[in-house]
């Protein structure tokens, strides 16, 4: 099967460097299918489920905020956060969407509130990769 060069970056480094098949990703315009021989691209990320077909296995992910850069060179993921389902942590993901539930229910102003909302999407997608190994 065709391939194509993906190299996925987080504020941590270089989270993952080699060929894929295939990569799913929600940006800020809904969700985005990239294959081998796609046209140049570039978009901001929102927040969502990532997948990553490599070799024939398909990998899910919770992704956050960044960018995504498609060029004839390959495949380029900034993201703010990209964890492998396998990667997290179930209970520290339900213990932040119940924070960021409180501090919806306690804030007082339009960016408190913003961002208690963007809290609480990151928590259901961890979830929600999380829960669906």
């Amino acid at each position: 099967m065709a391939t194509f060069p993906l190299q996925i970056v987080t504020p941590d480094g270089g989270f993952y460097d080699g060929e894929a098949e295939r990569l799913l990703v929600r940006t800020t315009e809904g969700n985005v299918c990239i294959l081998p021989r796609h046209s140049p691209y570039v978009a901001a990320l929102g927040i969502g489920e990532a997948a990553v077909v490599i070799d024939g296995q398909r990998r899910r992910a919770a992704c956050a905020g960044g960018m995504l850069a498609v060029t004839q060179n390959g495949v380029r993921l900034v993201a703010t956060t990209f964890e492998w389902a396998d990667s997290i942590d179930l209970e520290r993901a339900r213990l932040a969407k119940e924070r960021a539930e409180a501090a919806l229910k306690n804030a007082a102003e339009a960016a408190e509130t913003a961002r208690a909302e963007a809290k609480l999407r990151r928590a259901l997608t961890r979830i929600a990769v999380a829960g669906a190994k």
